[in-house]
């Protein structure tokens, strides 16, 4: 029974049965205590594994405890050897994960015990970062510093020799540690044997050099601050699988410097776009993530609930609303950098939270927005790219086809319905009857014939939108503009002042994918009323997408919004494009995931030591 698998409370359990005949019958108590009775039975059969805490077999549990005993016994051989191994470490390559937690636990669990030293100390003064003492020391000094990184690989030459590398912030250093410059050369040996490749460490020594003349620092102490109870991936060969460095993102960041380029650059990104708008006098605001209406944007939402209210918010998929409101209010230029959320599908573009930039600029129209993009995202590339406004992209990988894209302005400018004329080869119907239920059939049996699928519900802003991605997306390598978008799929945007039927939109496009989205905003309350109407009759359709009527909206309209140019910029996929990764979430820290059904953990306590709650032996 589903009640079961979830657990229930020994009152309901009592009752269930008496419920069960009273609605279905003697035969539910039957089968409630048979599902009963073999549930307990099969939990009778499960014994706990005193290391892991794991519920198993009887049979897996006397194996587990055969293999920890030969494994202690070859510990205790080689622990009573005359002649110990120099470096421990060495063997400790051979084993499985599980084994090297487990080995490495009681280790640490040990020092924890004697506190000689202690694996997990308060505090380590660092007197200066790796990367300021590579740049400071070019040759050896007489200067005493304290570093502080992780350790990436293990080096010994002997055992009164170690060689380590030292990563932190990015930079790494070479660790020279000989026993003749240690403190207390006495216990060198035991001390190194204590280091493995992923354990914090603080340093105190000199700037020296290698043989070879690498900058290295010759330590006199060195102290582990913090171990790593688990093997990381090879150096050599990396973190390969794609599932383990999405979902242990700390794993990918301590082996991949490419992958902590990528973050570096996100963040510059985002400083650059904050940095131009604060020049420019925008000012920088925040706004709800929660309303009542699912506003600003064609899109489905995420649905919460506030307990204090008892109501139902919607999580925001764009902060327009709320912006133009200020807008109305007397900022002439404001924008936001924040999180959205679409409740949509999960793809190699697409994440159902992603960043956003929106600004809107008083006294301005969808022309001066197409000269500001393009002004900023040519500086933006050249900032990044050492003055070059060439990049190249990759969508199916390093391996794959290679896109060429060139950001220096002016981009192209494709027209929407003149373009999709020229590649169908059809005349449309005039852009002011674009909307009707003529104008649908054509477009249904325009999809039809170029073999276009659109899902239901089949309005014209959809299939105009599936045509455009057809014919005109894939001519968008470097960035361009797609201009002329027809009334029926743009509800805030104003009317085109030369085109009946159009309105005052554009789109950029990169590699055939869109990023970033603006107009000439509507400042009309009685025509925005109409289009909410109109947006409201297509929810009605089945449209999902479609945006309710927002009468506080509406309101400050009716309040007098200035003419005003709108626009928003998606940063996790310019940022696909700017640092090559085909994938979206390359380049988003903690991306959207599906849980891992049935995971355990190899962590646990080592067997014979019992922690507090604080974690103290």
């Amino acid at each position: 029974m589903l009640v079961l698998r979830y657990g229930i409370g020994p009152h309901l359990r009592r009752r269930i049965p008496a419920l069960c005949i009273q609605t279905l019958g003697p035969h539910c108590s039957a089968k409630f205590n048979t599902n009963r009775m073999s549930e307990e039975t099969n939990a009778i059969k499960l014994h706990k594994d005193p290391v892991t805490g794991e519920m198993i077999s009887k049979t897996e549990l006397k194996r587990r405890e055969k293999q920890r005993d030969k494994e202690a016994k070859k510990v205790e051989k080689a622990a009573s050897s005359p002649h110990p191994p120099s470096n421990p470490s060495q063997n400790e390559d051979d084993l499985n994960p599980n084994q090297y937690f487990e080995l490495r636990s009681r280790a640490i669990l040990k020092l924890k015990e004697t506190q000689s030293p202690n694996p997990y100390p308060h505090k380590f003064e660092v007197t200066k970062s790796i990367a300021a003492f590579i740049k400071e020391y070019g040759a050896e000094g007489h200067v005493i510093v304290a570093l502080a990184g992780r350790i990436r690989t293990v080096r010994n030459s002997g055992p009164k020799l170690r060689f380590y590398d030292l990563h932190g912030e990015g930079a790494r250093v070479q660790i020279l540690a000989n026993a003749k410059d240690a403190e207390n050369q006495e216990d060198f040996v035991e001390l190194h044997n204590v280091f493995r490749r992923g354990d914090i460490v603080g340093v105190i020594g000199k700037p020296s050099r290698s043989q070879k003349g690498e900058l290295s620092i010759s330590p006199f102490k060195m102290v582990l601050l913090a171990p790593n109870l688990h093997q990381l991936p090879s150096g050599h060969f990396g973190l390969k699988d794609q599932e383990t460095r999405y979902r242990k993102r700390y794993l990918d960041l301590i082996v991949s410097e490419d992958t902590r380029r990528i973050f570096i650059t996100r963040a510059k990104v985002i400083n650059y776009i904050r940095n131009y708008l604060n020049n420019l006098g925008f000012l920088e605001v925040e706004t709800p993530m929660m309303s009542m209406i699912a506003g600003g944007a064609t899109a489905k939402p995420f649905i919460t609930h506030h307990n204090d209210l008892n109501l139902d918010l919607y999580l925001r998929v764009a902060p327009e609303l709320y912006l133009k409101e200020l807008t109305v209010g007397g900022f002439d230029r404001v924008f936001e950098i924040g999180r959205v959320f679409r409740n949509e599908g999960i793809d190699l573009t697409h994440n159902p939270e992603f960043t956003i930039c929106e600004f809107y600029m008083a006294y301005a129209d969808m022309y001066d927005l197409m000269d500001i993009t393009e002004n900023m995202l040519e500086g933006m590339v050249k900032y990044l790219n050492n003055g070059s406004t060439i990049v190249k992209f990759h969508p199916e990988g390093k391996d794959g086809k290679e896109y060429t894209m060139d950001f220096k302005a002016p981009w192209p400018r494709y027209d929407m319905i003149t373009t999709l004329e020229e590649k169908t080869g059809v005349k449309f119907p005039p852009a002011d009857t674009l909307h009707t239920e003529e104008a649908n059939n054509f477009l249904r049996e325009l999809c039809q014939k170029h073999n276009v699928e659109c899902s239901e519900p089949r309005t014209n802003a959809r299939l105009l939108d599936k045509l455009v991605g057809e014919f005109i997306e894939p001519l968008c390598v470097s960035p361009a503009f797609i201009v002329g978008h027809p009334q029926v799929m743009s509800p805030l945007a104003k009317w085109h002042r030369s085109r009946p039927g159009l309105c005052e939109r554009f789109e950029g496009f990169m590699c055939g994918k869109e990023f970033c989205n603006a107009y000439t905003e509507l400042n009309d309350p009685f025509e925005q009323r109409l289009r909410f109407e109109e947006q409201s009759r297509q929810k009605e359709q089945g449209d999902d997408e479609a945006q309710a009527i927002d009468e506080t909206f509406v309101n400050a309209l009716e309040h007098g919004l200035p003419p005003t140019g709108g626009w928003g910029m998606g940063i996790d996929r310019l940022v696909m494009f700017l640092t090559d990764s085909p994938n979206i979430k390359e380049v988003l820290l903690f991306p959207a995931m599906k849980p891992i059904e049935n995971a355990t953990s190899v962590s646990a306590a080592a067997p014979g030591l019992t922690l507090a709650a604080s974690g103290q032996v």
